[in-house]
């Protein structure tokens, strides 16, 4: 699995240069950037302290929906009271469910919002599951590179690796991605529309599976297009 942090419109280049120091102590590479050019500035450098290679290699992404588009699963981090959604994960919880994955997820990307106003909701929508770090206090909130520092921390027992060292990745089609596109072509057919509530369950709970019950319900959809084949 290759894990992508992703700054969405950071507004102080040196978040950008502490985030990229945070990374790789972690032993992570992937920065990427959306909408932001501050990884080129002097002074993202001079926090890097080491590890300017990173930003040198930062990817540019317009919107977070070019960046939804690139990875199997697309992790926002949002504070809890933000949202009225289910899938919210701490840390700890974060990393044993990217650990089931195994080879189901080519691509996976944690995402940090904006200094002063973090993801907005249309972002947070875009999200497969959305994470966050538990405070004592509502206030002060955490600095940005501060986050990232945790994440990658938390993180850094998972096996992560570049697109050049991944090995044996699953076949395309049988993984998280592809087993989200096969469900909203197929729930409609069998009288579940996207906007209903089963369906909102169903793609609310799918980031949670397990590599071998991702696999299960790959099986269970081809038998249910077959049955709609024939009939």
């Amino acid at each position: 699995m290759q894990l992508a942090f992703v700054l969405v419109e950071p507004k102080v280049p040196e978040n950008v240069g502490a985030a990229a120091r945070a990374l790789c102590t972690m032993g992570f590479g992937e920065l990427w950037l959306v909408n932001s050019d501050l990884h080129t500035r002097p002074e993202a450098h001079w926090l890097a302290h080491g590890s300017d290679h990173v930003l040198d290699n930062a990817r540019i992404f317009p919107d977070l929906a070019a960046v939804r588009n690139s990875v199997d699963l697309l992790m926002g981090t949002s504070a809890k009271p933000r949202h009225n959604r289910q899938d919210w994960h701490p840390p700890g919880r974060l990393r044993s469910t990217l650990s089931d994955k195994g080879n189901s997820v080519a691509t996976a990307a944690l995402v940090f919002g904006r200094e002063d106003r973090g993801l907005a909701n249309d972002e947070l929508a875009l999200c497969d599951l959305l994470t966050g770090i538990p405070m004592k206090v509502p206030y002060p909130s955490l600095n940005l590179a501060q986050s990232v520092m945790l994440y990658a921390w938390e993180m850094s027992g998972l096996s992560v690796s570049t697109p050049e060292e991944t090995s044996d990745p699953a076949p395309a089609e049988a993984g998280l991605g592809a087993l989200r596109e096969r469900l909203e072509q197929l729930l409609p057919n069998v009288g579940t529309p996207p906007e209903g509530k089963l369906s909102h369950w169903v793609f609310e709970r799918l980031p949670l599976l397990s590599e071998r019950d991702i696999g299960f319900v790959h099986t269970l959809c081809g038998n249910i297009e077959r049955t709609l084949r024939k009939k």
